[in-house]
């Protein structure tokens, strides 16, 4: 699934089947559910899901935890905005 068919399938009411976890929390987090979102990476232990990690901690306003995921995850998706950041990690994710 491409960054743009991954837009599009958040017209759905569920993710579509087979999404890694990081791409569904991204999934769950653009339909604001930030709480399942989290709940997806909380204790996952790759780059990608660290990456998420942080940045849904850095949404949350936890400059601190974030940064602590930022570096777990070896990766500087880190954007000036949010939604930036949101949309570097769909379309680096998506490649994958």
């Amino acid at each position: 699934m491409d960054a743009q068919q991954f837009r599009a399938s958040l017209a759905a009411e569920f993710p579509p089947e087979g999404l890694p976890a990081p791409v569904a929390a991204l999934w769950w987090d653009a339909k604001g559910d930030w709480t399942l979102a989290h709940a997806l990476v909380d204790e996952l232990e790759t780059p990608e899901g660290m990456a998420v990690h942080a940045y849904l901690h850095r949404k949350e306003g936890k400059a601190d935890n974030a940064d602590y995921w930022y570096q777990r995850a070896g990766r500087n998706f880190h954007r000036p905005k949010l939604e930036a950041e949101w949309e570097a990690l769909v379309v680096g994710l998506s490649r994958s």
